[in-house]
């Protein structure tokens, strides 16, 4: 398992061990919509969304953004969110929503003509990179706006960039077994301005967003490293004690714990 995997990994099937990785799973929702809610809805105001437009949720994984797209666009807008897991789907979806099974990796965009279309956490876990590129920027209208949001991991690799003591020399030890257990770019983000251009978007922009120091951050640091336990420990690269002692020092709610930045790009059709 991958950080940023362990980060996002769908549900599993019912049981106990499912189960018990679904409420993982919701705690995990939970923390990066408190941790990245904000910056995203901030960027997307910029962008100008209001009454009436057509926004594209891609790779939907909870309801917190999509909920707040429509309420922004109203009674008169459209919010169209896909996934290829849409389990945290709960209840039916009501307009201006709609909920739909989609791989923007291998399946055909959805012709709407969007106004907006944004992508959170989502292309760096997707095989074929151009492909879901080109889906997206199809989908939009002329004028139409794309937001991808993506970590860069290698860009601040720490859980604790203050490595005062031995419990922060620990959380930033099992963070780096954790990164070598990736498989995909962990500078990924740094790359979305030259994507969005070479891909034909203009006015392209970016920044990044770092959060440090959060109950969220706690959260999140504890679900991965209580689902990459057994790959830590099976490859040789953390023992048991160290996960243990690990997770009893973020307990304390004393650690000042970071996430890898969020790289946030965006440009306009023309």
């Amino acid at each position: 398992m991958t950080l940023i995997d362990g980060y996002l990994s769908g549900n599993r099937p019912a049981g106990a061990a499912g189960a018990a990785e679904a409420t993982e799973v919701g705690r995990r929702r939970e923390a990066f919509a408190a941790l990245f809610d904000p910056t995203t809805f901030r960027h997307i105001e910029r962008l100008g969304i209001g009454p009436g437009w057509r926004c594209w949720e891609v790779g939907a994984g909870g309801t917190s953004v999509v909920s707040w797209l429509a309420k922004r666009v109203g009674p008169t807008g459209r919010v169209l969110a896909t996934a290829t897991d849409t389990s945290w789907q709960t209840s039916a979806a009501r307009p201006p929503v709609e909920v739909r099974r989609h791989d923007v990796g291998a399946d055909a965009p959805p012709i709407e003509g969007f106004d907006l279309v944004h992508a959170r956490l989502v292309l760096s876990r997707v095989p074929d990179l151009e492909q879901a590129l080109r889906s997206m920027i199809r989908a939009l209208r002329s004028g139409g706006r794309l937001l991808i949001e993506e970590a860069d991991p290698a860009l601040q690799p720490l859980p604790c960039p203050d490595e005062h003591g031995p419990a922060q020399e620990l959380a930033n030890r099992l963070r780096r077994a954790l990164l070598t257990q990736r498989g995909s770019d962990v500078a990924y983000g740094r790359g979305l301005p030259r994507m969005l251009r070479a891909a034909g978007l203009c006015q392209v922009e970016a920044d990044a967003y770092f959060p440090l120091t959060a109950p969220a951050c706690a959260a999140l640091e504890t679900v991965t490293i209580q689902q990459s336990r057994t790959a830590l420990t099976a490859a040789g690269l953390a023992t048991d004690e160290d996960i243990t002692t690990h997770l009893a020092s973020v307990a304390t709610g004393t650690m000042d714990l970071a996430t890898s930045p969020l790289i946030s790009a965006w440009g306009r059709k023309g």
